[in-house]
This record gives structure tokens, C-alpha cells and sequence, in this order.
């Protein structure tokens, strides 16, 4: 168990990660990611004056995106191109799991944690003191915090933010306890498949869904770039524009599903996180607008 103000840097379960371990997790190699660093954009850049954001605004009235439009002169508007909904209690009883049945919860984002707890609550389930909880990054897992007593609790998780580290925690707790996967109604597909193909006692436990949010009042023509920040918003683009034309459009994108949705539409991005000259969508976007505004 690691607490939360102790780094995680190559721990399991507060144990240095060993090579007998790595070789374990990696039974089922993940399958090999596209450099999408090499699909980047090289046509000439243009000067940028408004970008959509597919979010919704900032929180205050300081951003990193204030500093941006103030630095670049440009204009950002924020509109959230997606709404997170959650699969009422009385719904989730049709996938008969029994929460108490799991010894260890798999929570890969806050809007997993936010409805695994709300069920809970629907449910007036009260999960065990010996649960375990598996999160993708130290920020996930520290948002526990808003539900329960973290320092009670059996929270184990990488401080790389990603899967290949997941993955490790997993095998390492692999016979001991069964799981529940948290996700939403569309999920990605790698942590469940690297389990079921390792012999993972678990159930996937759907509690939420992603549906379109209507755009059709937005004049697609008025802006020069468009930031993306999931496959969901690619959808959602096309389920509002069915004959979206890309034509003049510079787009950003965070996430490498973001960038294969993108490309699976016949797209072009040419702004890209996290990458390590841009580990962030604010340094992506500073490095464009840097050479388009100059």
C-alpha cells in the first residue's frame, strides 16, 4: 500500500518492482502503439485566431488557457462536446455483480470513482475495509480521498499514469483477490483483454456512458482550430456534423486514441499530448501557436 505522500516511482504495493514481476505482467505484450509523433501535420502553418475546445470553460479567472489568448492574441471558446451519464442502480442490478463479491476495484478515471461511489450509495453498499483499490495514477488514487478514509484504505498505483504500470500491480495481486473492472458503456479495450487473456478472475462492471452533446448551433467555419481530448468528442463531432469537412481546420488532439480516432476519420492533426517535448495540451498549443503567431 502506498500513502499518499510517498512517491510510487517503480513501487508495487510498496515494494521496488522486480524483473521476475515485469516478466510476469508481460505474458500478454500490449500491442505495439503507431508513433503518432510521426503523423503529425507538416503543411505550412497558418496564423490561429479562434479555437474551439471541447471541454467545458476553466474553473476561475486564471487558466493557462487565459495566458495563451493573452500571449497569442487568440480567442478560446469552450464547449463541452460530451456528457458523462451514469447507469442508475436499479439499471446496474440487470448486470447481476454483487459489489462485496470483488476484493479488488480497478478505477482508471475520476468518473469511475465518482459512479462506482454513487452506485454504492443507490445500492447501500458499504464496500470492505479490505477492498483493494487499483488505479492507473497517484492523481486517480488520491481522489479516493473525496469518498473515503484513503489511509485506511489498500490503494495501490504506478506514478507513470499508465497501463504498462497497471498492468504490473495487477499480476502482482493476480491470484489473491477477484476484480471488478470499472468502466463506462464504451471502454477501452486493453486492460480487460490483458486480463481475460491472463486467466484474471474478474467482471467488468459498467456504471456510466458518454453520449453526444448538441453542437448543431456551432458555426464549425468560425474557427481556426479545434482541440479534442477523447474518441467520444471525434463521434461526437460527426453525430452533429455528418458531412464535417475538415478542409482549412487545424485540430490538436490529447491522447494517442484521440489521434487513431482522428486518423480513422481521415483527418489530419497537427498538434499532439502527451509527447515529451508536450507533455500537456497547453504546451502543445504553445509550441504551434509560437511558430503560427509569431
Amino acid at each position: 500500500m502506498i500513502s499518499p505522500d510517498k512517491s510510487a516511482a517503480s513501487f508495487i504495493s510498496g515494494k521496488p518492482v522486480t524483473t521476475a514481476t515485469a516478466k510476469a505482467a508481460m505474458i500478454i505484450p500490449p500491442k505495439p502503439e503507431k508513433n503518432f509523433a510521426e503523423l503529425i501535420s507538416q503543411e505550412p502553418k497558418t496564423k490561429i485566431k479562434h479555437i474551439l475546445v471541447a471541454q467545458t470553460p476553466p474553473e476561475g479567472v486564471k487558466s493557462p488557457y487565459f495566458d495563451l489568448e493573452a500571449k497569442y492574441k487568440v480567442k478560446f471558446t469552450f464547449v463541452p462536446f460530451i456528457t458523462v451519464e451514469g447507469v442508475p442502480g436499479k439499471d446496474f442490478r440487470k448486470q447481476r455483480l454483487v459489489l462485496n463479491d470483488f476484493g479488488g476495484i480497478i478505477f482508471t478515471s475520476r468518473n469511475a470513482i465518482d459512479h462506482f461511489f454513487r452506485v454504492c450509495e443507490e445500492l447501500r453498499v458499504k464496500m470492505s475495509q479490505e477492498t483493494k483499490f487499483f488505479c492507473t495514477s497517484e492523481a486517480i488514487a488520491l481522489y479516493l480521498q473525496k469518498y473515503t478514509q484513503y489511509r485506511k484504505r489498500k490503494v495501490f498505483f504506478g506514478d507513470m499514469n499508465n497501463n504498462k504500470e497497471l498492468r504490473l500491480l495487477l499480476m502482482k495481486h493476480k491470484d489473491a483477490t477477484r476484480f471488478l473492472y470499472i468502466c463506462a458503456e464504451v471502454r477501452k479495450d486493453e486492460i480487460p483483454s490483458f486480463m481475460q487473456a491472463n486467466g484474471f478472475n474478474f467482471s467488468e462492471g459498467v456504471m456510466y456512458r458518454t453520449v453526444s452533446n448538441n453542437l448543431k448551433h456551432i458555426d464549425m467555419s468560425k474557427y481556426d482550430m479545434l482541440v479534442l481530448f477523447s474518441p467520444t468528442g471525434v463521434h461526437a463531432l460527426y453525430d452533429n456534423f455528418p458531412k464535417f469537412k475538415q478542409e482549412n481546420l487545424k485540430i490538436a488532439v490529447y491522447g494517442n486514441t484521440t489521434a487513431s480516432a482522428v486518423v480513422g476519420k481521415h483527418l489530419r492533426f497537427h498538434a499532439m499530448a502527451p509527447l515529451p517535448h508536450t507533455p500537456t495540451i497547453i504546451t502543445a498549443l504553445d509550441n504551434y501557436l509560437k511558430q503560427s503567431n509569431r
